[in-house]
This record gives structure tokens, C-alpha cells and sequence, in this order.
């Protein structure tokens, strides 16, 4: 089985692409566009992305493309992140003036950079692509936030290991497959997203359809609708399955809104 990531070996999404389905193939992408169309064009199985961070928050292009694409989820999984300061072998941590990674884990490391003024953030496309890069071409003066395994990988040293600010730092991810969503026995969670007429009461007459049958939402935000200016969609996680409250709420939902896309059934991590 193929499973494609955005990001390269020893990144954050390849852990957990291996800690879903350890004999799988990992085929890196350099980025989340890539990893959708891989998916949709079905020269890879499935895909693992990284969807939420419980301190930086939701990673917005993948819901787009979760919305956009022919694509649903059928698995997720939290992996506990821990941010490693990594730079080239013989680098002294007070020869670092540059501090290389991608834009969301730069975000989960607010306090290092404000506990040291001299180190310059620099948003990189990927954490272990930063070590890589930084390896590569002998900087001296910069180092990589990223994983202990990216360190391993692309041979660099870590000065500083837990410089995230909250160690409580967790990434959700889903496991997301080409097709329609297929309902499962211990499918306990839905994700789906809907849009409504922008008029008074549309989005309680939404969420009422849940509250009338006793589901309860774990999560609920909202993301721009492309080509409709200040049109919005509702992406919400429900607790419950593919069950019939479920369906009949989706129903009803369908009877209020404008669109209304089941993202998929899967079990709760």
C-alpha cells in the first residue's frame, strides 16, 4: 500500500503515516495539493494529513481540499508532538541566528524565540525539510525545528530538544481515501461540512437538527467559500456514527442548506 504525506521522511505526518499503517510505502509530496491529487488520481492508496494542532489550531488548506476534493476520511489518529531545536554536527547553539521550519510549528515555539531576540523565525515548507535543507548546504548559522527522527534521518544534532511551548502538543491527523464515505461498525465520529442562506436563524436552524436528536458536536468552524465572497462553509465533528439520528439529521440538514458534504465516518482516536 502507498500512502502519501506533504512533507519529507521524518516529518511529522511520516510518523504518523507509519504509526496508522506501519507497512505501508511513504511517498513524500512537496506539497498538500500534490497529496490530494496523488489520492483522486489513485497513484497512491490514501493519504495521511495533518487536519488540527491543539495550540496553533486547524490547518485551513486541508479542509479546503477535504471540501473540494472527491476524497473522504477513514481514520484519525493523535500523535503527540515534541519540537526538536536540530542543526549541522559541530554547531554551537550560540552560532544560530536563523531558525528554519514550517509556518505552524515556528507558531507551537512562540516562547523560544521570545526568550532569545537574536533568533529570526524563517518559514520553511516542511519541519524535517528544514534539517534537511540546513544539512545539505553546510548552514552554520541557522538550525531546523523539527522531529527527533528528521534528526536521525538527514544526520543532524539536536541542541535543544521540547522547545515547544506547551508540552500537552498534539496533531490530529486523517487517514483519507478516494471516494464517497463508507459507513463502519465502529464508526463512532462524522465530519461533514454544509453552508446556509446568509439570513437570520440559518446556522441555529442548522445545528438545531443535531440538538434535537441528542448528537453532540465536538468541534464546529467556519472556512470561506472559494468564488463566493462572504460566503461561508461549516465544517463540525459530530460524536456519533452512521446511525439512523445520524441520517435523519443529514436529511433535515439537506432541507436548510445549500450544501451539506459528509466527510466521513470513522472511529474516535
Amino acid at each position: 500500500m502507498k500512502i502519501a504525506i506533504q512533507g519529507e521522511l521524518g516529518s511529522f505526518s511520516h510518523e504518523a503515516a507509519e504509526a496508522i499503517l506501519p507497512r505501508a510505502v511513504v511517498v513524500p509530496c512537496a506539497r498538500s495539493l500534490e497529496v490530494f491529487d496523488r489520492v483522486q488520481r489513485k497513484s497512491v492508496d490514501g493519504a495521511v494529513i495533518p487536519i488540527e494542532n491543539s495550540l496553533a489550531g486547524s490547518v485551513a488548506e486541508h479542509f479546503d481540499l477535504l471540501l473540494s476534493r472527491d476524497v473522504h476520511i477513514v481514520r484519525e489518529f493523535r500523535l503527540r508532538i515534541v519540537h526538536n531545536l536540530i542543526a549541522l554536527p559541530g554547531t554551537k547553539i550560540g552560532d544560530i541566528r536563523r531558525v528554519f521550519s514550517h509556518p505552524v510549528a515556528l507558531d507551537q515555539c512562540r516562547d523560544l524565540f521570545a526568550r532569545n531576540s537574536k533568533l529570526e523565525p524563517v518559514p520553511f515548507y516542511d519541519t524535517a525539510g528544514s534539517v534537511k535543507h540546513i544539512v545539505a548546504e553546510g548552514l552554520r548559522d541557522a538550525a531546523g525545528i523539527a522531529s527527533r527522527r528528521a534528526a536521525e534521518v538527514y544526520r543532524g544534532k539536536i541542541l535543544k530538544a521540547g522547545v515547544e511551548d506547551d508540552k500537552k502538543n498534539f496533531t490530529r491527523f486523517f487517514l483519507i481515501k478516494r471516494g464517497k464515505p463508507q459507513g463502519a461498525r465502529n464508526a463512532n465520529k462524522t465530519s461533514l461540512a454544509f453552508s446556509t442562506k446568509n439570513i437570520p436563524g440559518s446556522l441555529f436552524k442548522a445545528l438545531s437538527v443535531f440538538a434535537l436528536r441528542d448528537i453532540s458536536l465536538s468541534k464546529i468552524e467556519s472556512r470561506p467559500l472559494r468564488g463566493r465572497p462572504w460566503e461561508y462553509a461549516f465544517f463540525v465533528d459530530l460524536l456519533r456514527g452512521d446511525d439512523e439520528d445520524t441520517r435523519n439529521a443529514m436529511r433535515h440538514l439537506g432541507e436548510i442548506s445549500d450544501l451539506v458534504k459528509v466527510l466521513g465516518f470513522y472511529p474516535e482516536a
